[in-house]
């Protein structure tokens, strides 16, 4: 007769092929019941934004499914973000699991759609998810989330309003939208390290930092201040973005801040009206980029008009059009994070 100890011995030959350990000595195994010829039991995911969530659920169940006499089995699947932090300890961003920086080389690249997308499809996937505005001299975070009202102020405390289910904080609240920042590195530093700890997230899986481009004073204070969970880093194709962002890549790595991976924005553009695909800005080089500096390549964004009408109304189109094309490479990108955000996760709980 079937035992639970059996069911967890052949769940421990299911493997979790980003992090290379079975899915027992994860502790991703819980509630297991054996009641004749059938068996429950439940997966408890390292984050629910698993890019291999299928692949895992079939081995499981699989595995189970064959022991002798089994003729039914329940699978639950829910999830436990792994955090990269201890957020439970911490001064700062306490209940905050995971931090991850959005950044690039320069301007112009679509970093901030990029950062607003990743956080919607999170946040879809079942995870909480908040996004900070760190670009002092342009945040449209609120623009492009369809926030309209600012935070309000409790017992000295900023209280972040919600938009598409993501806290949003933006230092764009705080002043005139036609006034021009004009602000020297202290007083960058000093915004970006008021907004890290004076806004009130709560328990978050993930923070989505939109940080400005560059390699200025605000992607310092934020590596400074809080231990990132990874950067991602955003380009264009061509070889003026690449080498930019070349420059942002090796200033992260020289922080000792993990490099999630690279991702190619406007990679082509697909004409409506044909169908045909092109390359306005090169191809390719986002790829060679993460090749040559040796991090993943998490994929390629296109270009489309959908995704600035999208942003430009508040609604993203990861949102707003979640069977499009252009979000379903968003969505892919989510998980591609996600994953490289559990190993990084991983191999810090090892050490």
């Amino acid at each position: 007769m079937t035992t639970e100890e059996d069911v967890l011995r052949v769940l421990a030959g299911v493997k979790d092929p980003e992090l290379g350990k079975d899915v027992v000595s994860l502790h991703m195994i819980e509630g297991v019941k054996v009641e004749g010829d059938s068996v429950t039991f439940t997966l408890n995911l390292t984050t629910p934004a698993c890019p291999l969530r299928t692949r895992l659920e079939e081995a499981a169940k699989g595995a189970v499914a064959g022991l002798p006499g089994i003729k039914s089995v329940v699978m639950k699947t829910s999830s436990n973000v792994f955090a990269t932090r201890d957020y439970a300890g911490a001064d700062v961003l306490k209940g905050v699991k995971n931090i991850i920086a959005v950044a690039s080389g320069k301007g112009g690249v679509g970093k901030s759609t990029v950062a607003v997308n990743l956080a919607v499809a999170l946040a879809e996937s079942g995870a909480k998810v908040g996004i900070l505005d760190a670009d002092v001299y342009g945040p449209n975070i609120p623009l492009m989330m369809g926030v309209e009202k600012g935070p309000e102020v409790r017992d000295e405390k900023i209280i972040p309003p919600v938009a598409h289910g993501i806290k949003v904080a933006s230092l764009g609240f705080f002043y005139n939208e036609e006034t021009p920042v004009i602000w020297r590195g202290p007083l960058v530093a000093g915004a970006v390290r008021q907004l890290l700890t004076q806004v009130e997230w709560g328990d978050l899986d993930y923070l989505v930092c939109d940080l400005p481009p560059g390699t200025g004073d605000s992607s310092l204070t934020l590596a400074q201040t809080v231990p990132l969970g990874g950067v991602l880093i955003v380009t264009t194709p061509q070889e003026a973005a690449l080498a930019i962002a070349a420059k942002a890549l090796a200033m992260f790595k020289r922080l000792n801040v993990p490099i999630l991976g690279v991702v190619e924005n406007m990679s082509y553009f697909v004409c409506p009206h044909c169908g045909e695909r092109t390359a306005i800005f090169s191809s390719g080089g986002g790829r060679k980029i993460a090749t040559e500096r040796e991090v993943d390549f998490l994929g390629e964004i296109p270009l489309g008009v959908a995704i600035r009408e999208q942003s430009d109304k508040g609604d993203p189109i990861v949102a707003a059009m979640p069977d499009s094309p252009e979000a379903l490479a968003y969505k892919e990108l989510a998980f591609k994070v996600a994953g490289m955000v559990s190993i990084v996760a991983f191999a810090k709980m090892k050490k």
